[in-house]
């Protein structure tokens, strides 16, 4: 495909500063509809349409098949390809992804009745609570070998890793991080949620899962769907720059999971349970 016909991370764009009368240009992050289909045989279905950033849309779709439970085992994932349809033009091909899984995969019919909720903000979220995870069988996660204070200073690795973020400051950023400290996956995404999908979908991809003693660094808050995405990968910690909700708490208590927000200049906080 020519480079363009496929939607490009940043955009150029004319502005007006306050304090001058001469125009100027400025990069602002492009976002995108993405919209993610699944086949199994001669069924396909739609199951929804998320704005985010451009770039490993791939990864992004293999990721959430993985979180949401479309998949089971690495396996059932057959292929993840751009759309070939040739009565679309270029450009709206490459805004649209078709996971093709194995038939012994879940059945995602059942699945479609649940609404996904699509937004730049959060992503596609499906999952409502944690006795979703509990009934899909996630099983505890593996203790991780960190300290608190090894894992606070993960955050320090964010701005090596933000290349378009440094020249628009408009994305998220997330990081997964292998036992011995050295970050494996780096994406940006306007959506935090998109960005953790496509590196645990690289992870996916790449016969990695399950991320036993990884940990996954986010930009952001750690909000339940997040840290619900690092359960179902088996990712043993996580270590957000900004707080967590109570709901996030609970979760990655219920499931071992070991919890650092507020990580800032190598100091954060570990959250450990709720409190009724």
């Amino acid at each position: 495909m020519a480079s363009n016909d496929a939607p490009s991370s940043i955009q150029k764009v004319k502005v007006n500063r306050s304090d001058s009368d001469t125009p100027s240009t400025d990069s602002v992050v492009v976002e995108e509809p993405l919209e993610i289909r699944i086949k199994k045989g001669d069924q396909e279905e739609q199951l929804g349409i998320t704005m985010r950033t451009p770039g490993a849309d791939l990864q992004l779709a293999a990721g959430f098949l993985w979180g949401e439970g479309f998949l089971t085992s690495p396996e059932q994932l057959i292929s993840v390809k751009v759309c070939g349809d040739r009565s679309l033009t270029p450009r709206q091909r490459a805004n649209v992804v078709i996971a093709e899984v194995t038939q012994d995969a879940p059945d995602f019919s059942r699945k479609m009745d649940r609404r996904f909720t699509m937004n730049s903000a959060c992503g596609v979220c499906g999952s409502e609570n944690i006795s979703d995870l509990q009934k899909r069988g996630i099983p505890f996660v593996k203790p991780t070998t960190k300290s608190d204070a090894e894992l606070s200073r993960l955050t320090d690795l964010l701005d090596k890793t933000q290349a378009i973020f440094s020249k628009t400051g408009g994305l998220h950023a997330a990081l997964l991080v292998n036992p011995q400290g050295e970050v494996k996956y780096a994406r940006e995404d306007v959506g935090r949620h998109n960005a953790v999908d496509k590196i645990i979908g690289q992870a996916l991809m790449d016969g990695q899962l399950p991320l036993s003693d990884w940990t996954l660094v986010v930009s952001g808050r750690t909000g339940f769907e997040i840290v619900q995405k690092a359960i179902t990968a088996g990712i043993s910690a996580m270590v957000g720059v900004s707080a967590p909700t109570s709901l996030a708490v609970e979760l990655a208590e219920q499931f071992g999971l070991t919890l650092i927000a507020f990580a800032r200049n190598g100091v954060g906080k570990r959250f450990i349970e709720t409190i009724n």
